[in-house]
């Protein structure tokens, strides 16, 4: 880890800082994790090794709670399963998602000592739990998680204190990091990566991370000197200063001082008023228009839920009609209301009005977000991909171009997502030629391709808390 040095960092206790100068997209480190579990509400969908998302899984004969892809597979993950197989069968029935990653961190810790990598810089005794942070509630919960471990964990394996278990369910309650699938999309399980719980948050941070094939990794948004501390983000920036001081107050048990929190940065914007020729409307006409927003945005989340697209549209439509003459288009609630109509007008194939809603949605996303922030790079991919989807090549193509140049960053060029964007790219780059060339024979070309394979739409994950804008696992 020749990249990185451990320090103090005021205000904060331990972090990493930069040993060396690094420019935008750089990786400044990657990392295994210690162990990683899918989620309980995945685990008959998503292989137990490689975390592929696939629709024919094979299921471990024994246990028969973990599933694989394939033979290859199983074997790769017979190291981690062979102790949980017999503890699964044993037990009568797997656990929770928790307790599974604590045993499993656990069996490896046993075997491979507190050190298991030679680019390790904090065993886990180390890294904090904060258990005395916890809310009564979320106690009761936790010794309840405890109390269930003591029962799964085999009489035949080493046995440890209540105070080591108990330290080890703090340290992925507050620091597990969420694993996605094969493309990235989605997050499907949550695993233990020691160097990363060294970095701190902050609002506008220096650094991202993204998992690839595998391993995470730490990518540069910018410059960084030499010496600069190293930074990511907890939570999502669209929220307001207020609202991420309160999430990472209670899910991360600190109080938030970066210059954004302090200064409220952008906040004015999130929930400001639409000018016009110089003219604002009031602060009362602000007020009532963002209150109406968000009770639309509710009723559109239940209708949501219920699998009404229609119903949502309706809902959605209603807001912005009342809402979109006063409020500001970096306006929070308002870029939920176009995010979602865009989404779902697309997947009802009303492809124009979806194209223009997800213009608005990137053009709002790039008043607030960092010019590389990778939730920005997505929803222009979902612009592209729609604009296209409208046959609006031109428009379609400089999307895709411009959320390839922030996942060159933010992802890197071997990951999924990217080489999926650069085949767009390469697809729309030769169609604007086209189009350039001859309108109509480049619109009876497309018309005659898309009945043979239509682009497939690439999603953004379906909520706005989930996938790209929260990679920290945190059980609520």
């Amino acid at each position: 880890m020749e990249n990185v040095a451990v320090f103090d960092s005021p205000g904060k206790g331990r972090g990493l800082k930069a040993t060396k100068e690094f420019w935008a997209g750089d990786v400044i480190f990657a990392e295994a994790s210690i162990s990683a579990v899918v989620f309980d509400s995945l685990a008959e969908r998503i292989c137990h090794s490689c975390f592929r998302r696939q629709d024919k899984l094979q299921r471990c004969g024994q246990c028969k709670f973990a599933h694989y892809c394939d033979r290859t597979c199983q074997r790769a993950g017979w190291a981690e399963h062979k102790q949980e197989c017999g503890a699964i069968k044993a037990f009568g029935k797997a656990p929770n998602e928790n307790i599974r990653l604590v045993a499993r961190i656990m069996w490896r810790l046993d075997k491979d000592g507190p050190v298991v990598s030679d680019m390790q810089l904090a065993t886990l005794e180390e890294l904090e739990d904060h258990i005395t942070d916890m809310q009564e509630d979320e106690l009761k919960e936790f010794k309840v998680d405890i109390h269930n471990f003591l029962d799964y964990w085999p009489r035949t394996s080493k046995q440890h204190t209540i105070d080591v278990i108990s330290h080890v369910f703090g340290v992925i309650n507050c620091n597990g990091f969420t694993v996605s699938d094969q493309r990235g999309l989605q997050a499907v399980g949550v695993g233990l990566f020691p160097n990363l719980c060294l970095v701190n948050h902050d609002c506008w941070p220096n650094c991202t991370v993204i998992l690839n094939h595998g391993k995470i990794e730490l990518r540069s948004l910018g410059k960084i000197a030499e010496g600069e501390e190293l930074t990511v983000a907890y939570v999502d920036y669209m929220n307001l200063s207020e609202e991420r001081r309160r999430l990472l107050k209670t899910q991360y048990f600190f109080d938030c001082t970066c210059e954004h929190c302090k200064d409220r940065i952008k906040d004015d914007i999130k929930l400001g008023g639409r000018e016009v020729d110089g003219v604002k409307p009031s602060e009362e006409q602000v007020k009532e228009a963002t209150d109406f927003c968000f009770q639309m945005l509710e009723k559109m989340d239940q209708a949501r839920l219920k699998g009404d697209y229609h119903d949502v549209v309706k809902i959605c439509r209603e807001a912005i009609e009342k809402t979109e003459p006063i409020l500001a288009d970096s306006h929070i609630y308002l870029l939920r209301m176009w995010s979602t109509m865009s989404e779902v007008q697309s997947y009802l194939q009303y492809f124009d009005e979806a194209a223009d809603f997800a213009r608005k949605m990137v053009e709002g996303y790039m008043k607030l977000y960092h010019s590389n922030n990778a939730a920005l790079g997505m929803a222009a991919m979902r612009a592209g991909v729609t604009h296209w989807q409208a046959g609006q090549i031109e428009v379609g193509h400089g999307m895709v171009c411009k959320a390839y140049a922030i996942l060159m960053i933010t992802h890197g060029p071997t990951h999924p997502i990217t080489k999926d964007l650069e085949a767009m790219r390469m697809q729309t780059e030769m169609e604007l030629r086209m189009f350039k060339q001859n309108e109509y024979v480049y619109h009876s070309m497309r018309e005659a391709a898309l009945k043979n394979k239509p682009m497939a739409m690439m999603h953004e994950p379906k909520s706005v808390e989930e996938g790209i804008k929260n990679l920290f696992h945190r059980k609520k």
